[in-house]
């Protein structure tokens, strides 16, 4: 005969005063771990008590109730009340929802604390991902999450990016087919279709370590870091309609420029408007590579030209920062390595020295505009100037007579350039012209300046 089963009664709740309420010596949470009591307080003002404390009778010697109730379990709870009560902000009397365990019960207070504490389930790292997506979603900002859960914007910020990785891997992700570490790894990619590839691609591997899998959805892109990226600038990519990818999890150097093709656009169009303004010097040719082959100058003869002069008072000036960087090198002279700050001053100095003794070159106006200049990047994306190089095809021939006269002058760095054509030696002409990929274009006169000589011969 099949035996009845056993009715189950729950124990009874009511609220009960705060002042009316011990922390029990029987509670087995003795290590602070988890949320502070500080935050807790701050959550419960905030939403309230949303879990009941475990409470039973407090009895005298004699057994008889003394009205007061220990807590066995919610110990933390109780300790945020308190701080609440102490700062004021929760009366002594307010009513606690209590879980009140009868006097008679065999189940012990130590049994009733660890259990509350071993039988809970923490939250699935996935779950609160997706739960952070639903309150934005629902109107909160990154900033109010982040104070309602006591974390940074930046947590938030990338709990959000995690909860955007591609569904079919988060759903691996829930099954433990994939690390938190790896997940982060996606992030780094917003195209769900690519990261799928590289998870396809790696899953059976016996490589599939977070930064094998960054390395495979960022080998199509440019690091910011790249000279081209410094070059151009960032700023001026984004602006063009780039877009950058950003690791919120580890430090990524300035991220990924996605569109290599925009970027070496961006680049050869600044090298061409910086060939374009140095062609006013009056140079017959401009070369424009963002990688110079090696080799370019052989066979080129090498112009030399005159630093140009300082003033009086830029003089002054270099003098006085040779002093200073004389005196405090001998000031630190005898110790291992410089103070911080000194340190940084005389690497200031240096470069205040360097822009002085890096002053333009003057060159021959009559050499000028037979020689040419190569444009290009230098390693660390700033812009490199090679002045002066003369092709044997334009170097001088015996029977040419270039006679332009001294009111030619010299021509250089910044100099007006403009020479007529009847100055300049024979065969050679008042137009620079800039290569640049192998497809040359001219710099001459403006185009309204060209329409204006038009219109005059027009009208003769």
């Amino acid at each position: 005969m099949a035996q009845a089963a056993q009715k189950i009664t729950l124990s009874s709740s009511r609220d009960i005063p705060f002042d009316k309420l011990v922390l029990s010596q029987s509670n087995v949470r003795r290590i602070k771990a988890g949320v502070s009591v500080e935050e807790l307080a701050e959550d419960i003002a905030r939403r309230g008590l949303l879990q009941g404390l475990s409470v039973r009778p407090v009895l005298d010697a004699d057994g008889v109730e003394t009205g007061k109730f220990e807590i066995p379990a919610g110990g933390r709870r109780f300790q945020a009340l308190s701080l609440l009560v102490k700062q004021k902000r929760l009366a002594k009397t307010a009513p606690v929802p209590c879980v009140l365990r009868d006097v008679t019960s065999d189940i012990l207070a130590e049994d009733d604390s660890l259990a509350e504490n071993m039988q809970r389930v923490a939250l699935h790292p996935l779950d609160q991902f997706r739960a952070f997506v639903a309150l934005k979603e629902k109107g909160q900002g990154e900033e109010a999450i982040a104070a309602a859960f006591f974390v940074t914007p930046q947590i938030v910020k990338q709990r959000l990016k995690l909860a955007s990785v591609a569904p079919a891997l988060l759903e691996v992700y829930a099954e433990e087919g994939m690390t938190l570490e790896q997940l982060m790894a996606f992030t780094v990619n917003p195209d769900h279709v690519r990261q799928v590839q590289v998870w396809d691609a790696v899953k059976n591997s016996w490589n599939k370590e977070p930064y094998s899998i960054r390395r495979m959805l960022t080998e199509t892109s440019v690091r910011a870091s790249d000279r081209r990226a410094v070059f151009v600038g960032v700023d001026a990519y984004e602006a063009a309609g780039g877009v950058v990818m950003r690791d919120l999890f580890q430090g990524d150097d300035g991220g990924w420029l996605e569109d290599p093709a925009l970027l070496d656009g961006l680049v050869a169009d600044k090298l061409q408007a910086e060939a374009q303004a140095i062609a006013a010097e009056g140079w017959k040719w401009i070369e424009v590579s963002t990688d110079l082959p090696y080799g370019y100058s052989h066979g080129l003869r090498r112009l030399v030209g005159e630093p140009t002069s300082l003033s009086a008072d830029e003089a002054a000036e270099h003098a006085k920062l040779v002093a200073e960087y004389r005196t405090l090198e001998e000031e630190y002279s005898g110790q291992d390595e410089y103070p911080e700050e000194i340190d940084t001053r005389l690497g200031e100095l240096e470069g205040a020295m360097e822009a002085f003794e890096q002053r333009p070159l003057i060159f021959d106006a009559a050499e000028v505009v037979r020689a040419g200049v190569f444009v290009t990047l230098d390693r660390d994306g700033g812009l490199a100037v090679y002045r002066g190089y003369v092709r044997p095809k334009d170097e001088p021939r015996e029977e040419t007579v270039a006679n332009c006269g001294d009111d030619l002058g010299v021509v250089g760095q910044g100099a007006d350039a403009s020479v007529s054509a009847c100055q300049l030696p024979a065969g050679l002409s008042a137009a620079t012209v800039i290569t640049s990929g192998g497809q040359p274009f001219s710099v001459g006169l403006p185009d309204d300046e060209d329409d204006g000589a038009a219109s005059d011969e027009a009208g003769q």
